[in-house]
């Protein structure tokens, strides 16, 4: 029923080439960093990627991105990586966008065994109607965009309203990192931190957590357990450094009188804004 492992390498060895990953994090809030490094090196490459967003240039999975580790992201968000709209505009990388609420149900119905489900966001566009370019070759041109979908009209409380069929996602790994942890694998997420981590860790089928604190069985009150421990296979004890390297992705603060204003992507370690 332990299911520490020693290292964070030790816990994504046997993530191989072509592996299908769901990662967890917002931004770079709450990613799995240290699995992410772990991964850049231990070398698997042709990775599908279902997460948020891509990370930033240099840090999250940006670092896999820019090693031409990643072959396709499923994703809702991508607009501060200058890299990936390179791979995905110059067709190296397969880029399929999801309306962020139906990429989090997507995730969650699949770690619940739900195949499919119909929602109304997406009627009317591409997103049901098909043609968002996926895949572009190296000239420009399209090389895969995205199929119609089937779509069905049900009743509702404001009358007949047309919905979308969007499919689950189950991923082969889930990378996931909690506040707090214990050996049984019940994670509890810290604030914003929690985002995306617990319907990644339900889309794995192994799924992986890096937890900032981990204590002994018992020691969580199950009341605020955010993802129980069935979902979870392997869990990284971080060591006090690795908990504290967070970097916040945009500082924009009013200047205190006579000092200037800050803005960009910095290191913050170990502050309360950097978690």
């Amino acid at each position: 029923m332990d299911k520490v492992v020693a290292t964070a390498a030790e816990a994504v060895a046997d993530i191989g080439d072509g592996a299908s990953l769901a990662v967890g994090g917002f931004g770079l809030c709450g990613i799995p960093e240290v699995l992410i490094t772990a991964l850049l090196e231990q070398g698997a490459t042709d990775l599908a990627v279902a997460s948020n967003n891509c990370g930033v240039d240099g840090w999250g999975l940006g670092q896999l991105l820019a090693e031409h580790r990643i072959r396709r992201v499923t994703a809702s968000y991508v607009g501060e990586n200058k890299e990936f709209a390179r791979q995905y505009l110059s067709g190296e990388l397969e880029v399929e966008l999801t309306p962020q609420g139906t990429l989090a149900e997507r995730l969650r119905a699949g770690g619940v065994g739900v195949p499919a489900f119909y929602t109304a966001t997406g009627v009317g566009t591409q997103v049901a109607e098909g043609g968002i370019p996926w895949r572009y070759d190296s000239g420009g041109g399209v090389l895969i965009s995205s199929p119609a979908k089937e779509t069905r009209t049900f009743p509702t409380a404001e009358g007949e309203r047309d919905f979308v069929l969007e499919r689950a996602i189950v991923c082969d790994f889930g990378l996931v990192r909690a506040w707090r942890g214990d050996r049984h694998g019940n994670l509890v997420y810290r604030r914003a931190a929690r985002n995306f981590n617990p319907v990644c860790a339900m889309a794995g089928r192994v799924t992986v957590a890096e937890v900032e604190h981990l204590v002994e069985p018992g020691e969580l009150d199950p009341d605020e357990v955010h993802t129980p421990g069935v979902f979870v296979h392997r869990v990284v004890a971080l060591t006090p450094e690795q908990a504290a390297a967070k970097r916040i992705e945009k500082v924009t603060t009013r200047p205190r009188p006579g000092t200037p204003a800050t803005s960009g992507t910095v290191p913050a370690a170990g502050t309360e804004a950097g978690r």
